[in-house]
């Protein structure tokens, strides 16, 4: 039931040799397979392109669990050390640039071969080749063309192939490298990427893992082709040998393999495993296990075939040919079906077969319980986890049953049925980001105790973000940041012992960072130029996610220093329906607030009534439209210090630092030390069904800008629901005191996106889309004499209201400012908003 003797100790396959944290108690050198579940399909039958699973409560389960695997799980996996593959695209970008020694100008990006050491010279085997329009099914497109290699060299004037790509739109864009493995291929063949201006370099062990597209990381890229956004692989290396270059992916783009005459018309990470394996050189067996007449079944199977097709002939799988990638586990992400008529949660269930086919071992001699172990411990995990964050949760039971997905893999693998997407109560938790990045987590740590016991080792669990986020000067052109440690109560282990500040200059890239055992980092700043800043913590065990990105600035002719504070800290599911009649979720009234991109939604729910329960189709409840089917939608990045301090950078007038507005609640940063306090709220508000606690203007809050306002300060405020997120008398009395406004209501039903005032007309992003989060309901703010309305939206509604006393002066708006869609008119709005509080 343990691998005993078994143990990968060569190098990973990928290794990210820039990032400044040394992972020794985490899942560094272990490769895991996961996927999140289904995905559309062809129904040859029908003739036609579907959901493998219905359309409920906004969702289906092809797209609900990659709300979970993709901007949480394989991220916590990935920064515990982990090498992680999924049968899935991964990438939330509809573009797709290949930049390829076949073809070198496709799409007007730049291939080049820079000759010193050693040259470079075609290999003997078949290589990746792009072609203009689609890919038939059954066309493998990693054998129609060439690649190339070169020997080694430790000499500095090394041999380079340059990949610079053609960028259509500045944006996130994974990057996948491809090459061939031969005889003599190295285990550090040095690829380095240039992202706006940054470089991370990285390993790639070739002797594992060629002729398939094999992920480096997610990078921003501006758009255009430039030297400072490409990718650069050179035959460095102090061990003899050859390094092959094929070619280099950047985005994960739409669909392209053909069914039926047709493609599925959405982005590829929206389809099943069936068309990724096809994309990624698998062979026609892994693809099609049905010989092209069922795509659901080959879907299913695909994601386990295609593990044991990378893992074939590693240690954890020998005797088998495969491109000899020490895959040791796999996990498939799912939900489940089922109702409770009581209102219930019906919760988690996972799976594992301990006997396949008459086969109670693995190839490698392994008991199959060791599956039974690894289902069993992320079950008991999650129970217990959820148990402790949410005070409840089902745990169902570990079936051993035969499934594709438990049963076809060759090392030891588990289903998990997360909770019921047919469920409302399981879904209430489900469509909330808290609650996945809490499933996620647990997910994380079940599988870092179950590769530790397997491998009789100790492991340490990475820590959580750090909190408080905070800056000052503490000198002329000095400024330090600070933040505070978080402890988590469930693990003894996971106490941050050192931190990574990350940092980016003007339009350049963020950096790899640079560590630091305190928690506090100190920077000069160059005049004029303006600072971003973001922290994680770390430990032996791995790092968290990040905080908030804060800025800073420093202007020698200065007389005014501006704090900008993040208030917009929401993440929430869609506005909950629940009464004696109706159960559900609500994307007209709110469509809740997502962690970044999500491409969880299908569309609105059409029938909530409770009546309904346990049907299918149309009339079931929870029955959604398909709308949203496709459509990427942004939710809440963090970043939104970066957009105001950008446009308060223009004016070039002002200082600038930053916090997060826990720092003003504990009282770690004074408000009385800025001339000016810019007070991002975003989407914050108490919605009343967030598992997390939010609101615009806590008691705390309300007492320390009222202390602000008593000290002549100079106040801008913005944000959707800053007058209807107050309501008791003591609320009301602060927003007509201190804001001088009074709530009018909101302009949900405005469907206009023009707004007028400051001399000007602009647009704010109204509509939910995939650039920026959406204003949808912005609040009307009526103003208290003897303030007055300094801005309206289309229909007339007041949209702003300004206060110019002899006490104090304060600006409040009813959208968010980072909402303005034009960057050059945010900018200029920004300088007649800090004019008219300071000038």
């Amino acid at each position: 039931r343990t691998w005993k003797n078994i143990n990968y100790k060569g190098e990973p396959w990928v290794k990210n040799v820039s990032n400044p944290n040394s992972i020794s108690h985490g899942l560094q050198n272990r490769h895991i397979s996961v996927w999140a579940s289904h995905g559309r399909y062809y129904d040859r039958e029908k003739a036609t392109w579907k959901w493998q699973r219905p359309n409920l409560f906004c969702t289906t389960e092809d797209l609900f669990t990659q709300t979970i695997v993709v901007p949480y799980l394989i991220p916590m996996l990935e920064k515990a050390g982990a090498v992680v593959f999924t049968p899935r695209e991964r990438d939330w970008q509809k573009h797709e640039i290949i930049v390829d020694n076949d073809n070198p100008v496709a799409e007007g990006s730049s291939y080049q071969e820079i000759i010193g050491s050693k040259s470079w010279q075609t290999t003997m085997k078949s290589g990746f080749a792009m072609h203009d329009g689609t890919y038939a099914d059954g066309e493998n497109p990693f054998i129609q063309g060439s690649a190339r290699m070169a020997k080694t060299s430790g000499k500095k004037n090394a041999s380079l192939l340059s990949y610079q790509p053609n960028i259509p739109e500045s944006g996130r864009y994974a990057v996948y490298v491809s090459y061939q493995t031969l005889d003599n291929s190295v285990d550090n063949a040095k690829y380095i990427v240039y992202h706006k201006g940054q470089e991370t370099v990285f390993h790639v062990n070739q002797q594992m893992g060629g002729g398939t597209w094999v992920y480096l990381g997610t990078f921003d890229f501006d758009k255009g082709c430039n030297e400072y956004n490409r990718v650069v692989l050179t035959n460095y290396s102090k061990k003899r040998g050859v390094v092959t270059g094929d070619a280099v992916r950047f985005g994960g783009g739409m669909g392209n393999i053909t069914r039926g005459g047709t493609t599925s018309g959405l982005p590829r990470c929206l389809e099943g495993a069936r068309y990724y394996t096809q994309w990624a050189g698998a062979p026609q067996d892994v693809v099609s296990f049905s010989g092209r007449k069922n795509d659901y079944n080959d879907d299913v199977n695909a994601r386990s075939l295609m593990t044991n097709w990378l893992a074939g002939g590693s240690c954890y799988l020998p005797n088998r040919e495969g491109r000899n990638v020490p895959i040791e586990m796999s996990l498939a992400v799912h939900s489940d079906a089922g109702v409770r008529q009581d209102g219930s949660i019906l919760g988690t269930l996972t799976i594992c077969t301990t006997n396949a086919d008459g086969m109670t071992t693995y190839p490698s001699g392994i008991s199959r319980m060791a599956s039974r172990d690894l289902a069993d411990g992320i079950l008991s995990g999650i129970h217990q986890d959820l148990r402790f964050k949410y005070g409840n949760w089902t745990r169902r039971a570990v079936w051993d049953r035969n499934y594709s997905e438990t049963r076809r893999p060759d090392v030891p693998s588990s289903i998990l049925e997360t909770l019921s997407h047919q469920n409302f109560t399981d879904m209430r938790y489900g469509l909330d980001p808290n609650f996945r990045f809490t499933m996620a987590r647990s997910i994380y740590k079940s599988i870092l105790r179950y590769i530790a016991e397997q491998h009789n080792s100790s492991y340490i669990v990475q820590p959580l973000q750090p909190s408080n986020f905070r800056m000052t000067f503490t000198g002329k052109n000095k400024v330090t940041l600070r933040w505070t440690p978080v402890n988590d109560p469930q693990e003894a282990t996971a106490r941050p012992t050192s931190y990574i500040v990350y940092m980016a200059t003007g339009t350049s890239g963020f950096d790899n960072g640079t560590t630091t055992t305190s928690p506090h980092y100190s920077v000069e700043l160059e005049p004029g130029v303006l600072y971003h800043f973001k922290v994680t913590a770390c430990n032996r065990g791995g790092e968290s996610f990040p905080t908030e990105v804060l800025c800073a600035e420093y202007l020698p002719n200065a007389k005014n220093t501006v704090l900008v504070v993040n208030g917009f800290h929401r993440l929430s599911s869609p506005a909950v329906v629940e009464n004696s009649t109706q159960h559900g979720f609500d994307l007209r009234e709110d469509a809740g607030v997502s962690y970044g991109l999500t491409a969880g939604w299908c569309g609105a729910q059409q029938c909530f009534d409770r009546i309904q329960i346990g049907k299918e189709g149309p009339g079931a409840l929870g029955f959604s439209g398909d709308e949203l089917s496709g459509k990427f939608i942004a939710g809440n990045n963090f970043n939104y210090v970066a957009e105001h301090a950008e446009a308060i950078h223009s004016a070039q007038k002002y200082n600038i630092v930053s916090c997060s507005s826990e720092a003003i609640e504990t009282n770690q940063v004074n408000m009385s030390e800025f001339q000016c306090v810019d007070l991002i709220l975003g989407l914050e508000k108490d919605d009343g069904h967030s598992l997390t606690y939010y609101k615009t203007f806590t008691p705390t809050m309300q007492q320390r800008l009222r202390d602000y306002a008593q000290k002549n300060g100079r106040l801008l405020v913005s944000g959707s629901y800053v007058g209807s997120d107050m309501s008791n008398t003591q609320e009301l009395q602060f927003l007509s005191d201190i804001l001088k406004v009074t709530p009018g209501g909101n302009d949900r039903n405005n469907y206009g996106s023009m707004i007028s005032g400051m001399g000007m007309q602009f647009n704010i992003y109204r509509d939910l889309n995939e650039q920026h989060y959406a204003a949808t309901s912005p609040d009307i703010l009526l103003p208290v004499s003897p303030a007055y309305c300094a801005m309206q939206y289309s229909n007339g509604n007041n949209a702003c209201v300004a206060y110019k006393g002899n006490d104090y002066r304060s600006l409040t708006i009813g959208f968010p400012l980072e909402c303005i869609t034009n960057t050059t008119t945010r900018d200029s709005i920004m300088r007649g908003l800090l004019a008219f509080l300071m000038e």
